[in-house]
């Protein structure tokens, strides 16, 4: 998989998990001022939660796949933080945000703090991929075709090449400063 395509699929899938935590961000804060109920807010957060791991999960091996080990050691920590977030959650409970827990203790709070820090994340990631995007392009051969086929009024352009000006000699000269 080329850099230029590689890059850009990152671009687009870190672009979309930005959206779905702004997401999160208004559900949580309308469950915060009471626009929604706990268990319409945590049904909507609970059915997103499987995609946005598979898709940090699907960056990660894109990267591992294509050799980008910085990039890997990058997004190993918010992998695992993903990963260990989906597989401890308690016993009963329906799935990460519960209904019955979210109000309890500071977990609204808590959930804010930690969607809002993954908000961060994926966006430093998206500067970091949009730079990476723009190196990979740089660094991309250009190739010109052989024959010039430009025509301006049913003829063809004179080819002229760039001719460095005529070195000159000059005599001498003692200068006083």
């Amino acid at each position: 998989m080329g850099d230029i395509l590689l890059f850009s699929l990152c671009l687009v899938i870190t672009g979309a998990l930005i959206f779905l935590l702004v997401f999160f961000i208004i559900t949580l804060s309308d469950l915060e001022c009471d626009y929604l109920n706990a268990q319409e807010c945590c049904a909507r957060l609970n059915f997103w939660n499987i995609p946005k791991l598979w898709s940090q999960l699907l960056l990660f091996i894109m990267l591992v796949l294509s050799g980008h080990i910085g990039l890997v050691a990058f997004n190993l920590p918010i992998c695992i933080w993903l990963v260990r977030q989906f597989h401890f959650i308690k016993r009963g409970n329906i799935g990460e945000y519960d209904p019955a827990e979210i109000h309890n203790a500071g977990q609204l709070r808590r959930h804010m703090i930690f969607v809002s820090l993954h908000l961060a994340w994926q966006m430093i990631s998206f500067f970091v991929y949009l730079y990476c995007l723009l190196d990979a392009v740089m660094q991309e051969e250009v190739i010109l075709p052989a024959e010039d086929d430009v025509t301006v009024l049913n003829k063809p352009v004179q080819t002229k090449y760039y001719e460095p000006p005529a070195s000159h000699d000059h005599p001498a000269r003692d200068y006083d400063f």
